[in-house]
């Protein structure tokens, strides 16, 4: 499952990794991602948690390639991973490289509460 919520007083954007994910929940998430968008200003701060992530297809890495890209174009200024399981991190730090050509800043943290206090929350 792909969840995608914001807060627009706190220009958060979290996108929630959970179970096993296919690029089909992916390429669906991202309309409603595009939507949360619309209403958060540049400079805005991401939380992607993958802490309940069983499993990530690799086919996904076009979608998550298409989802950078976009949150690029929208002005993200930081970008918080949490990923309890590093062997899970399929590499996103280097299609990033090719997806975030303004280079966000990026965290990855191993709890949420690591991801608190990089977000300052």
């Amino acid at each position: 499952m792909f969840l995608a919520t914001s807060s627009k007083p706190g220009r958060l954007l979290r996108l929630d990794y959970i179970g096993r994910i296919r690029p089909e929940e992916l390429a669906r998430g991202a309309e409603d991602t595009k939507t949360l968008l619309a209403e958060l200003p540049r400079g805005f701060r991401l939380l992607a948690d993958f802490s309940q992530l069983e499993a990530m297809d690799l086919a996904c890495m076009a979608e998550i390639g298409r989802m950078m890209e976009l949150l690029d174009q929208s002005g993200v200024g930081l970008i918080v991973r949490v990923f309890p399981d590093p062997s899970k991190d399929i590499g996103f730090n280097i299609v990033g490289i090719f997806h975030y050509p303004n280079n966000p800043r990026v965290i990855t943290c191993q709890t949420m509460t690591e991801a608190g206090k990089a977000l300052a929350i």
